[in-house]
């Protein structure tokens, strides 16, 4: 097998980390949301007096759960076009 350059090497295994780590990293958030509001839903139901400051707080913590899947967004598109392995070892050989 061809040896392969270390720049190539090193962005190949960057772009599928990059996939797999925001497909695992948008299922958390993805799940969160839907049980929290899955469950805010049922609480409107049994008590409708409270849906106003149900829906508030749903709202505030649905907006807490998607910064979890931005900050996964934002480390991926940094490894993708920003990434500091390529500099290192491709200029060290």
């Amino acid at each position: 097998m061809a040896e392969m350059d270390p720049g190539v090497l090193i962005t190949a295994v960057t772009i599928i980390v990059a996939g797999f780590g925001i497909a695992v990293g948008s299922l958390g958030p993805a799940l969160g949301e839907g049980y929290a509001a899955g469950k805010a839903l049922e609480s409107m139901a049994r008590q409708p007096e409270l849906a106003g400051e149900l829906r508030t707080t749903l709202l505030i913590s649905i907006a807490l759960i998607e910064s979890t899947a931005i900050y996964v967004l934002l480390v991926i598109l940094l490894l993708v076009f920003a990434n500091p392995l390529v500099d290192r070892f491709v200029g060290a050989g």
